[in-house]
């Protein structure tokens, strides 16, 4: 895919439309991780929350305990 860097206001910019968006998963408002490699090329990370400890541990009850006679005949 081509994109054209265009003036922004007083700056300049790719403009994502709502296919791209959609493909990357992003929105706006997401932040993303612009990293610069040598040579010129550069990668746009979206920053992806990570789940902390006591969220996960809440979740993993939850869906045991929603799941609990499943998970007795798995055993």
């Amino acid at each position: 895919m081509t994109k054209t860097i265009s003036k922004i206001g007083n700056s300049q910019g790719i403009i994502f439309d709502a296919a791209l968006m959609d493909l990357a998963r992003v929105k706006v408002g997401d932040q993303i991780t612009v990293t610069v490699h040598e040579g010129g090329s550069i990668i746009l990370t979206p920053v992806r929350p990570a789940i902390h400890a006591k969220a996960a541990g809440a979740a993993a009850r939850r869906l045991i305990k929603k799941n609990a006679a499943l998970f007795k005949r798995l055993s």
